[in-house]
């Protein structure tokens, strides 16, 4: 019985047909379709989440200014009359005069004027009085007069001096009844701050009683 030769079996597997089709293009290749993505976490740093604070701040920056500051009160009690402020710097009766030239200095640097400051000494009188009552007391009081810088007189003649924003008082040696008389002259004439240079004990007994 003759051979009849078998046809060549196609199996459902073979690819052939599908990777060359008639019109002789390849097929594209089939990809996954991708899913829904998770929705990205919010960065911290976005300016989205920025946005807001400014207009925050403009408000709160806005109603600040809107209320009244808590310097009006302050403002009202300092335009209103009062007893001259008292700072005591304590220092021996060497150094207060040192004390007080010191006190002079931050006076002038802090923007008083030369004309507002008086300094009273109760012991030796300041150098720059013992050099122009030298010229006569008619010109040393002129200068007072003039009021165009600091004036330094002894204890004795304070009651001759008028009243100044500031006087300066060195307690630099005297009697202590110089002291006690020339505290309560000092603030008589001070207009809104007094400045006393010595032993605090002393001074504070003397000001109690004159207060």
């Amino acid at each position: 019985m003759p051979l009849i030769p078998e046809e060549p079996q196609i199996h459902e597997s073979a690819q052939g047909p599908r990777a060359t089709p008639a019109s002789g293009r390849s097929a594209p290749t089939p990809r996954p379709v991708p899913g829904p993505r998770p929705a990205a976490p919010p960065r911290p740093g976005r300016p989205g989440a920025a946005r807001p604070m400014p207009p925050a701040q403009r408000a709160s920056r806005d109603q600040a200014a809107a209320k009244p500051g808590p310097s009006a009160p302050a403002a009202q009690r300092a335009a209103s009359p009062a007893t001259p402020q008292i700072q005591l710097i304590p220092a021996s009766a060497e150094g207060a005069l040192d004390a007080a030239e010191e006190a002079v200095d931050l006076l002038l640097e802090s923007g008083r004027a030369p004309g507002e400051v008086l300094v009273i000494t109760t012991g030796e009188p300041h150098p720059w009085a013992a050099h122009e009552l030298s010229f006569g007391e008619a010109a040393y009081w002129a200068q007072h007069d003039a009021g165009d810088d600091v004036f330094y007189v002894d204890a004795s003649a304070a009651q001759r001096a008028g009243s100044r924003p500031v006087v300066v008082v060195a307690a630099n040696g005297g009697t202590a009844a110089a002291v006690a008389a020339a505290l309560p002259l000092a603030l008589g004439r001070a207009g809104t701050l007094l400045i006393v240079c010595g032993d605090p004990q002393q001074i504070n007994s003397v000001l109690g009683t004159a207060a």
